[in-house]
This record gives structure tokens, C-alpha cells and sequence, in this order.
């Protein structure tokens, strides 16, 4: 089983910076995909960052520039860097993981795997 806990969520302000952390727990081997999506009540699902096996990133549009995803595999640990956030940014933000191939979750598949989800909030 896998587990996936984030945190570091928080407010901040337009213009701000916050890196999410996510600790992962269980057996998923590197094969798999990584990513970070969030949600708005009322709106759709949207993945921000996708980090592939072979360290490939892939970013929605609305954050590209923005955000950096990477990984720690000594940590076993998923981080999400946001800087000059947006109230738009406003969000739960999840962690999650599949063993199946990035290039299915990007052409839609939800991950299999997600965490418990952190709060960001960005005032204008």
C-alpha cells in the first residue's frame, strides 16, 4: 500500500512563494509517476506537474514558469515549489502517484494514488 502525506500548504500573499512537500510511504517504485494536481470546489480536477521516472516535467499552462516540481529519492520525498503565486493559485492542493506511465494520467486517467490534500490560499 502507499501512502502519501503533503505538507506546507498555507496563505500567503499574491506574489509569494510556498513549496509543498510530500512524503512518500509504501512500495512505489520509480517506474511510476509522480505528480501534483488541485482542486476548487465547484471546478474541475486540474494536474499542475507531472515528474516522470526518467525526471521529465510536465506543467499546466496556468503555472508553467511558476512552479517546479522535483524529487528527492533519498527522502523519498515529492516537492511542488510555487513562486509568484496568484489568487487563482487558491486551491486544495494533493500529491499524488500511479504505477502506470505518466502518459497515461496526462492524456486523462486520474492517479491511482493521492494524499490528504493541503489548503493554499493567495490574497490579492
Amino acid at each position: 500500500q502507499v501512502q502519501l502525506v503533503e505538507s506546507g500548504g498555507g496563505s500567503v500573499q499574491a506574489g509569494g512563494s510556498l513549496r509543498l512537500s510530500c512524503a512518500v510511504f509504501g512500495h512505489f517504485y520509480s517506474s511510476g509517476c509522480m505528480g501534483w494536481f488541485r482542486q476548487v470546489p465547484g471546478k474541475e480536477r486540474e494536474v499542475v506537474a507531472i515528474y516522470e521516472s526518467d525526471g521529465t516535467t510536465t506543467y499546466a499552462e496556468s503555472v508553467k514558469g511558476r512552479f517546479t516540481i522535483s524529487e528527492d529519492n533519498a527522502k523519498n520525498t515529492l516537492y511542488l515549489q510555487m513562486n509568484s503565486l496568484k489568487p487563482e493559485d487558491t486551491a486544495m492542493y494533493y500529491c499524488a502517484a500511479d504505477f502506470r506511465s505518466c502518459g497515461v494520467i496526462i492524456g486523462g486517467t486520474d492517479f491511482y494514488y493521492r494524499g490528504q490534500g493541503t489548503q493554499v490560499t493567495v490574497s490579492s
